[in-house]
């Protein structure tokens, strides 16, 4: 299954994306991922395989400060 989230904004986008993934994620995802856009104009990507709350580990270790994802 796929499942798409966005958000551009003013807040942070990485929290906000996070929440949409979760409420997504009883479709059965096998990875998940997110990209912000940082201020330089490149995206930064977190991704893995596994469940959306392996990818959040991984976040709390990621400096991600954009608000667009």
């Amino acid at each position: 299954m796929c499942g798409i989230i966005a958000y551009a904004g003013k807040a942070r986008a990485a929290p906000i994306l996070m929440d949409g993934l979760r409420s997504l994620e009883y479709r059965g995802y096998d990875s998940a991922g997110i990209a912000v856009l940082r201020p330089d104009g490149r995206f930064q990507v977190i991704k893995r395989p596994g469940r959306v709350s392996d990818l959040a580990a991984d976040l709390e270790h990621a400096d991600l400060q954009g608000t667009v994802g």
